[in-house]
């Protein structure tokens, strides 16, 4: 705070000895200890209320970012959600489409009429030409 050398506390005691008295020196002396003790709290107290605001300040700020970045994503999520419902529901709606088209229902009976090959026999059949295909490749 101050810069006092030990000489200028020597040069202070001692005229604050002669100009206060022996008797009344000490009780002066803690009544000024007392009052520096305060002054120092006091200054302490200012330093750690500042800096409690400045932190709060920042949080404040933090709070404020982070809030408006959980916005722009939940706006750009609920906008690619309605893109995607729109998406859908054009899908549906074509494909209802088809199927209530007089070509779609004549082409039904036949695609009934006939047993529907599994995945399995596709593939087993799709392997056998492979290789009977590949039987006849040299080497």
């Amino acid at each position: 705070m101050f810069d006092i050398g030990f000489s200028e506390m020597m040069l202070i005691a001692i005229v604050a000895l002669v100009v206060i008295g022996p008797e009344r020196l000490p009780k002066v002396a803690r009544t000024a200890g007392h009052l520096l003790g305060r002054l120092q709290r006091y200054v302490s107290d200012v330093k750690s209320d500042i800096n409690r605001e400045m932190q709060l300040e920042e949080l404040k700020k933090l709070q404020s970012e982070i809030q408006e970045s959980a916005r722009s994503v939940e706006q750009s999520l609920t906008t690619d959600l309605q893109a995607a419902r729109r998406a859908l529901d054009q899908t549906a709606e074509a494909v209802n489409g088809d199927l209530t088209t007089p070509a779609a229902l004549a082409q039904t009976p036949m695609a009934t009429a006939q047993p529907a090959a599994s995945v399995d026999t596709l593939t087993a059949a799709a392997s056998n030409r492979v290789t009977s295909t590949d039987a006849g490749k040299p080497g």
